[in-house]
């Protein structure tokens, strides 16, 4: 009847008519009587049409809401049943959709860490570009990083990169370089990734190695290796010892090549220094009652300022425990807006707010913690003594012993490692929803 009245109807009259059976009921958007003079002349009765107008009306009040929340509700179900059931799928899948949505990669691994589920790092002998299950003795399938994890490496570069492996396994950097024929900086980026180590070469030895190659394969040592079938070193190297990076310039290394690091949280390794500045675990809130003030640091994840928020700012963030969210009011957004936006690792003052498991802190100042982040990649894991640790962890070498040597004069030590190299700062990215 709908369909047949809204022919005899004005545009007009039939666009209002969409707008209430589509979204919720807007006072005058329709006029009932036009729908009523159609359908008379169409041969229905008013009793009929009043009665068909009352069924727009009340679906149009929750029609619209409703579908979606049915649409909605059908993904969601499907998601979390998947989640629950199959976490190793649930996380390979997400990762191999990115970039999308709210959650970052660091956070969608480390939710399935804690749910039983191992990860591993990108390998260029065992990843695949995407994501791939490996076979593993737990409970789960470990879930493998692939190549696409790497920041800068192609899609191309990768299938050759897989394609050459095929028959054997890489056997060094240089293996890698010659037979998958992608240019030196992809080799670059695999090593940025720390993806030799299934032969030994960890981030800074594979970078070390990478200096050595030539910008492409002499023509004469490919021919050779064609008719060898093997790879010949075109140069044979001498030893060098490496310093090794510092735990946390390896976390900072591994978050600037892929948006995540499976060996700490970087604010493990300023926890000491958030304690001594009375600074609570994000974890602990839920131990914390309702109505006491803390500060809690971390992160920033996620900036939320909806527009039906009236310009409240939602905050979340995390620590090497998990996360906290937090509410900042308009005029305390104001007042440290600059802060808020720009900050990397903030800590959030104010009261804890409980209802039921749901926990906020309603924050009443917002403090830069940039400095401490700074630090991490100058900082190692900290080191807990114990008794008689005095004889085992002495102070540095005695040059008197007789089994002390100087160091070999190949060695090579970067300049930067140590001091606050620009190079061990990395931007944690967030989310901004305004």
């Amino acid at each position: 009847m709908i369909s047949i009245v809204s022919r005899s109807m004005c545009v007009t009259d039939y666009v209002e008519l969409q707008v209430l059976t589509h979204f919720s009921l807007l006072r005058g958007a329709s006029s009932p009587e036009e729908l009523f003079a159609a359908a008379a002349l169409l041969g229905y009765p008013r009793e009929f049409a009043e009665r068909t107008f009352r069924q727009l009306e009340g679906f149009g009040s929750y029609g619209f809401p409703e579908s979606h929340a049915a649409s909605f509700a059908k993904i969601s179900y499907a998601s979390s049943w998947m989640k629950h059931h199959h976490p190793d799928v649930f996380c390979a899948s997400l990762m191999n959709a990115q970039p999308m949505g709210f959650y970052a990669p660091a956070q969608i691994v480390r939710d399935a860490r804690e749910h039983g589920v191992v990860v591993r790092p990108p390998c260029v002998n065992a990843s695949r570009w995407d994501c791939t299950l490996e076979q593993y003795g737990g409970r789960y399938l470990a879930v493998r990083l692939g190549l696409r994890q790497i920041r800068g490496l192609s899609n191309a570069d990768g299938a050759k990169i897989v394609g050459a492996r095929e028959l054997t396994a890489f056997e060094s950097v240089e293996d890698v370089w010659r037979r998958s024929g992608v240019q030196r900086a992809a080799i670059e980026k695999l090593a940025d990734g720390d993806a030799f180590h299934s032969f030994g070469a960890d981030r800074r030895q594979g970078l070390w190695k990478v200096r050595g190659l030539g910008e492409a394969p002499l023509p004469l040592f490919a021919a050779a290796d064609r008719a060898d079938q093997a790879v010949s070193a075109e140069g044979i190297e001498p030893d060098v010892e490496l310093r090794p990076l510092t735990d946390g310039r390896e976390v900072i290394e591994d978050y600037r090549a892929l948006q995540l690091s499976l060996r700490a949280h970087p604010l493990t390794f300023v926890r000491d220094e958030l304690a001594r500045r009375g600074v609570t675990k994000c974890a602990d809130l839920a131990t914390i009652r309702d109505g006491r003030h803390v500060e809690v640091a971390g992160i920033i994840l996620v900036r939320q300022k909806p527009g039906s928020a009236k310009g409240v700012l939602f905050i979340t963030i995390e620590d090497e425990t998990g996360i906290a969210n937090g509410i900042l009011w308009p005029d305390r957004f104001e007042r440290q807006r600059r802060t808020v936006m720009s900050a990397s690792m903030i800590g959030m003052k104010g009261r804890v707010q409980k209802e039921g498991e749901v926990i906020h802190v309603i924050c009443d100042r917002i403090i830069d913690h940039g400095d401490l982040l700074h630090r991490v990649g100058e900082m190692s894991f900290p080191h807990r003594t114990g008794r008689g640790d005095g004889a085992k962890h002495a102070g540095s070498p005695d040059r008197g012993d007789k089994g002390w040597s100087p160091a070999p004069r190949n060695s090579y030590w970067p300049p930067h490692a140590d001091g606050m190299d620009p190079e061990a700062v990395v931007k944690f990215k967030s989310h901004d929803f305004h």
